[in-house]
């Protein structure tokens, strides 16, 4: 039987989806939706406030990441980044080419990501491979964490871009991006000797901007995509850092705004209050990691404990998201078991929010050897900053009793 309990309690487990918007940020946000209304590129005093809260907004990411304030350009969300980044790169690529003699006419540009991307990421390249750009993906182990090897051998003279997530959206598997950017410096280095075209460093870091280090000196990358829905900050708020020195093609033209990277009118509130967020964020990251880690490690456990044949999907502690939590349920569909842990005011995910209504199995999931009816019965938990160790408790009590009920059934 169903668990019956009459209440009203809510536990949003899906900050990986989206988050709130954080009180604080809306405060910062608050003067430019009429008092600051400003247009930045008007020469009037509304226009200059306007200009003056971007210049700010752009300087203080830049502190955060260790960047140049002229390396942020921003965007409306982490797709766009992702996208001006990919696209960006090929093209100023194939346009170069197209600008050369006779003898590189033939120059065909390559690119490198891994099988576990964000949508954003995979569907740029296969839009690209229709256009005659040639395109390697590479796997990961059973824990979601690339093989460094498997790369280095994808590597091609023609190989102009490698972009690899900084960390999972489905299973929070940190990638050594770190690690990728000095190889990549060493590479590069030789490739200049030999005169062939340098490799760009892409990293998405979407869902690693609130919980892992961001600094692009350390991390070694050229282009760092990073959006405000999943810190606190306004939707469809982001931004995209580009080393000085890379060339990208714009995708929107226009007036030239963003180093004429990202023509139109800025949303002046959204780069305040993404800038905003990313300071709070980065702030508290180190203590709020070590609070969520804690509470995952727990769930974790009672799940283990309460429920009989399971599967954790994803890598071990140390190289997970600390507020990440995949598992597969056997026996159970997972969009059945989504829908009735709703009735409870229980909010969870079966996979990548951006893809929800596919019904198809995760990519992810499969790309580290699940298999298709194990992918299918997953749910993603992801915990964030109004989550208890009370609601923990509440979903462990209703899920066990749904897996258990819903197993049932399966079986008459």
């Amino acid at each position: 039987m169903l668990p019956k309990i009459k209440s009203t309690r809510q536990a949003y487990l899906d900050y990986a989806a989206t988050t709130p918007l954080d009180p604080r940020v809306k405060k910062a946000m608050e003067p430019f939706w009429r008092e600051k209304f400003g247009n930045p590129t008007s020469l009037y005093k509304k226009g200059r406030e306007a200009a003056v809260a971007i210049g700010s907004a752009r300087k203080n990411i830049a502190q955060l990441i260790n960047s140049r304030p002229e390396e942020i350009i921003f965007t409306a969300g982490g797709t766009e980044s992702i996208n001006l980044a990919v696209f960006g790169v090929a093209k100023n690529a194939l346009i170069n080419t197209d600008l050369k003699t006779d003898k590189h006419r033939s120059f065909t540009p390559h690119l490198i990501t891994t099988k576990i991307e964000h949508h954003a990421v995979l569907r740029s390249f296969e839009a690209l491979e229709k256009e005659g750009i040639k395109t390697s993906y590479i796997d990961v182990d059973g824990q979601g964490i690339i093989n460094l090897n498997k790369l280095k051998s994808a590597v091609r003279p023609e190989t102009i871009l490698i972009s690899v997530m900084y960390a999972n959206n489905e299973i929070g598997s940190i990638q050594p991006i770190a690690e990728i950017g000095k190889w990549l410096k060493q590479i590069n280095t030789d490739r200049v000797q030999h005169g062939l075209t340098q490799i760009l460093f892409h990293t998405d870091a979407c869902q690693a901007a609130g919980s892992l280090d961001l600094n692009v000196q350390h991390l070694g990358v050229d282009l760092l995509s990073a959006n405000g829905s999943k810190i606190y900050g306004p939707k469809q708020s982001g931004f995209l850092y580009v080393r000085g020195g890379v060339h990208l093609s714009p995708l929107i033209y226009g007036g030239g705004q963003e180093r004429d990277l990202r023509s139109g009118t800025e949303n002046v509130p959204g780069i305040v209050g993404l800038a905003k967020a990313l300071e709070l964020a980065q702030k508290d990251r180190l203590r709020e990691n070590l609070r969520l880690t804690k509470l995952r490690d727990y769930f974790i456990s009672g799940i283990i404990k309460k429920i009989p044949k399971v599967v954790v999907n994803g890598p071990h502690q140390a190289m997970r998201l600390p507020n990440n939590i995949n598992f597969s349920f056997s026996g159970v569909e997972g969009e059945a078991l989504l829908l009735y842990l709703d009735s409870y005011g229980i909010s969870v995910s079966t996979g990548s929010a951006c893809s929800s209504a596919d019904l198809d199995p995760s990519h992810v999931l499969l790309a580290i050897g699940r298999t298709a009816e194990q992918a299918q019965s997953s749910i993603r938990f992801t915990l964030g900053r109004q989550t208890k160790k009370s609601d923990l408790d509440y979903v462990l009590k209703i899920l066990s009793e749904l897996v258990k009920e819903l197993r049932r059934v399966k079986r008459l």
